[in-house]
């Protein structure tokens, strides 16, 4: 069989599609190691490259870095409608992986070059030393920008392009796409765990040229294998925008808002299916009712020869307005994954800056643990627990629950978000701990930026970050495997980029609340909860604030899956189908123009 570009078409007649499966793995797989690689060891100590090279203020830096994460998880969604819509996923994830290594080129710039950043000033508080230029923060910028532009193609395309690379049809396809999920997660924590380890020391203790010099290498090797592999890749062509019918639906609806619905809604409504889409047929649901009018065959509506609509934007059919609904649905589940995400941002930033005061030494005294190193230990500890979920906890889950993943999707959200609770419990008693050694104990000396080195080990984050990283290996793949279900097949890039989206708003709002907190309690009689010192703030009730935060939204994703429908669970029934066809049979309705 010649190894040929194989494009998947809108055509009835291209129905033979070459799935190569897992011989593009290595290609699919090594890109996105070598992209990971980079992309973490160029990002994860960028807090202490800013605190340190850059001379900002503590607060200033942790607002800076969770809105440019914000930022690089809201553009996922940009990138995965360009995808999805117009230009696919292989030339998306080409364009985004050259962005990338452009941006990771001018960020090692910025500390090779001494006139692209500030002079170093050593232990002394940042806001004696000299601040950078608005040339150095612009040519900062512009590294920044070609990473957002990067990670707004990668993050959305990447797991999709790989699962592509399977038949989805057949029972062998829909097992490797299942196991290519789990080696997707496996790879990208394995690649985090040395980002956040090797290239990290390196950066703190031998070189930021060097450190930050590694990355775009890195990033080079991978957008060769990807380009590598293009001649056997499986190219799935856009279909166009899925938004463009979505708005149809609602504008159809409103315009025969004033009709009664009909009875026996499953086979009066119109319900074409097309033959050509990948989207799998859905059958009708009771939730959100009102745009089931969208599909009422009213007397002005015209249908084709073929069975379409002659106008979609006055009748739509109930395949259109199901995937409508499919959207709805999720957004509730979502904006609980959103205020998750506000503990993994402050568990990848407060807690950097817990580890450089606190006592970092490892063994011999001469060796210190890079504070953002710490951090590692969240992605260590899903790099072990998938394996043993996957292979000693689901398969006597499966038998007892029935369930092919041993308990539903949305159970395994629900979990994530409970263990969070515990993870922002547990880090304000670790805070207060840190901070009572500080202020009772003889110090270790002064930190970079300022402030005294606790006493207390560093690695006692190791608990609070452990259980964080437990509360992600349920939370972060259910959400991925959720949404990559949950919503219409052709809409794969953008299911992921809600995922990363989730990321944006928990990002953004952790910088606000940074932001209020330090400037309302500035003054107060309990003193600044989050100053440059630690050990002069509160950071343990800024803590137990996102615990009760937390507990509040345990309590609404509960409702929200409570009431959740899974994808594809209608109402039809055989009695249903059965009936009488009679009613379908009644004059239509009058139709309403607007």
């Amino acid at each position: 069989m010649e190894e040929k570009n194989a494009v998947i078409t809108a055509t009835a007649k291209e129905t033979q599609v070459n799935y190569k499966g897992i011989k593009t793995m290595p290609f699919i797989i090594g890109n996105e190691a070598f992209e990971k690689l980079g992309a973490w060891g160029t990002t994860s100590n960028l807090i202490v490259y800013f605190t340190t090279v850059f001379n900002m203020k503590r607060v200033n830096a942790a607002i800076l870095i969770d809105a440019y994460k914000g930022t690089s998880f809201v553009t996922p969604l940009v990138g995965g409608f360009l995808a999805d819509a117009y230009f696919g996923r292989y030339m998306t994830l080409g364009f985004a992986s050259l962005a990338s290594f452009l941006g990771m080129i001018l960020l090692m710039l910025t500390a090779a070059i001494s006139k692209l950043h500030p002079p170093n000033c050593g232990t002394q508080k940042n806001e004696l030393c000299v601040q950078a230029t608005t040339p150095q923060w612009t040519f900062m910028a512009c590294a920044l920008g070609f990473l957002v532009i990067g990670a707004g193609g990668i993050r959305p395309c990447n797991m999709a392009f790989g699962a592509d690379q399977f038949n989805p049809k057949t029972d062998t396809g829909k097992r490797s796409i299942i196991s290519f999920i789990n080696w997707y997660f496996f790879v990208l924590s394995s690649c985090t765990l040395i980002s956040l380890t090797v290239i990290i020391y390196v950066q703190s203790n031998v070189s930021w040229t060097v450190g930050l010099a590694l990355p775009p290498c890195l990033m080079l090797i991978a957008c060769i294998l990807y380009f590598m592999g293009s001649t056997i890749y499986v190219k799935v062509k856009p279909e166009g925008s899925p938004f463009t019918r979505f708005i149809q639906v609602i504008v159809a609806a409103t315009r025969k808002r004033c009709l009664a619905q009909l009875d026996n809604p499953e086979i009066a409504l119109f319900n074409y299916i097309d033959p050509n889409s990948i989207n799998s047929k859905l059958q009708r649901t009771d939730q959100f009712r009102i745009f089931d009018k969208a599909a009422i065959i009213s007397d002005v509506d015209q249908i084709k020869a073929d069975g379409t609509s002659a106008n979609p934007w006055r009748l739509c059919s109930m395949q259109q307005v199901e995937e409508l609904k499919c959207l709805i649905r999720v957004l509730p589940i979502w904006v609980s994954s959103a205020i998750f995400h506000i503990t993994v941002t402050q568990q990848h930033s407060y807690a950097v800056y817990q580890a450089l005061q606190s006592d970092r030494h490892l063994g011999t005294k001469n060796f210190q643990v890079p504070a953002a190193s710490y951090i590692v230990f969240s992605w260590l500890t899903i790099v072990i627990w998938i394996p043993i979920y996957d292979r000693l906890i689901v398969p006597p889950l499966r038998k007892l629950t029935g369930q092919e993943g041993g308990i539903t999707l949305l159970q395994k959200m629900g979990i994530g978000t409970f263990i969070s609770i515990i993870t922002m419990f547990v880090s304000a008693l670790v805070e207060q701990r840190r901070r009572n050694f500080a202020l009772t104990y003889p110090t270790l000396g002064i930190a970079k930026g300022g402030g005294a080195v606790s006493s207390m080990s560093a690695h006692w984050l190791i608990l609070q970050l452990s259980i964080n990283g437990l509360s992600e290996a349920f939370n972060h793949i259910g959400q991925l495997e959720f949404y990559y279900n949950q919503f219409p097949e052709n809409m794969r890039s953008v299911a992921v980029s809600f995922f990363f989206l989730g990321f944006a708003v928990g990002s953004y709002i952790s910088s606000f609340m940074v932001s209020i907190v330090h400037r309302t309690t500035e003054g107060n009689i309990t003193g600044n909860w989050l100053p440059e010192d630690l050990n002069k703030g509160r950071l343990d009730y800024f803590y137990y604030m996102i615990t009760v935060m937390n507990i509040v939204n345990f309590g609404y994703f509960l409702v929200c899956a409570r009431w959740y429908r899974y994808k594809g669970s209608g109402t039809a029934t055989k009695e249903a189908a059965s009936k009488n066809i009679k009613d379908a049979e009644k004059p239509p309705p009058k139709g309403i123009d607007l």
